[in-house]
């Protein structure tokens, strides 16, 4: 007998069903070409079986449609679902930050990395509160803050949210005794993949 795993719903939005189902939602109804289910279980790094029943899931419930080509089923919205466009845009609310985030600032040089921290990291993990009245966002690295200006510019209209930007040292980063460093390192942090997008995209 195949027991499947239950997932709770997430605290970001607790109307989905699990967590997995609203990220894989967010990737397929704002990519700007079709996925593939091996697609999003490579980007979501979740297991090709539980992201095939995922999907398979969302076709019956058409907001997905499913494109046979060879092997392989490539996945795109249903657009005349009258839900298709106002999850579109739940999704990117509440979901969303990290990967919009991602591609927005993939191609910023001197950035090492990338990590929401914060509310809205904590209801993402799981942790129980109030819903995330902003975004608070950590580079580490020597980037040029107005590439980084013009990268996130219009991004609080995307998100409904204001970014709030914080700008550390790789040295600083890696200095235990900071205060700030030492509570960031502490409390539940999402990193952004600065490489995914590009890759993706090329």
């Amino acid at each position: 007998m195949v027991r499947h795993v239950r997932t709770d719903a997430p605290p970001l939005m607790p109307i989905f069903r699990s967590q997995l189902q609203a990220r894989l939602l967010l990737r397929v109804l704002t990519s700007a070409e079709p996925v593939t289910a091996s697609d999003l279980a490579r980007t979501l790094r979740e297991p090709d079986a539980t992201v095939s029943r995922e999907v398979r899931r969302l076709i019956d419930a058409g907001l997905l449609r499913g494109e046979r080509v060879g092997r392989a089923v490539r996945l795109r919205p249903v657009p005349e679902n009258p839900a298709t466009a106002p999850l579109r845009q739940l999704l990117i609310v509440t979901f969303g930050p990290a990967q919009v985030l991602e591609r927005a600032l993939a191609g910023v040089e001197g950035l090492e990395s990338a990590r929401v921290h914060g509310s809205w990291a904590a209801r993402y993990h799981g942790e129980p509160g109030g819903p995330p009245g902003d975004v608070d966002l950590l580079l580490v690295g020597r980037p040029s803050r107005r590439e980084v200006d013009s990268a996130l510019e219009e991004l609080e209209g995307v998100l409904g949210r204001e970014v709030n930007v914080t700008y550390v040292s790789p040295e600083r980063w890696q200095d235990v005794t900071d205060p700030f460093i030492s509570t960031v390192r502490s409390r539940p942090t999402v990193e952004l993949d600065l490489h995914r997008e590009t890759e993706e995209d090329g």
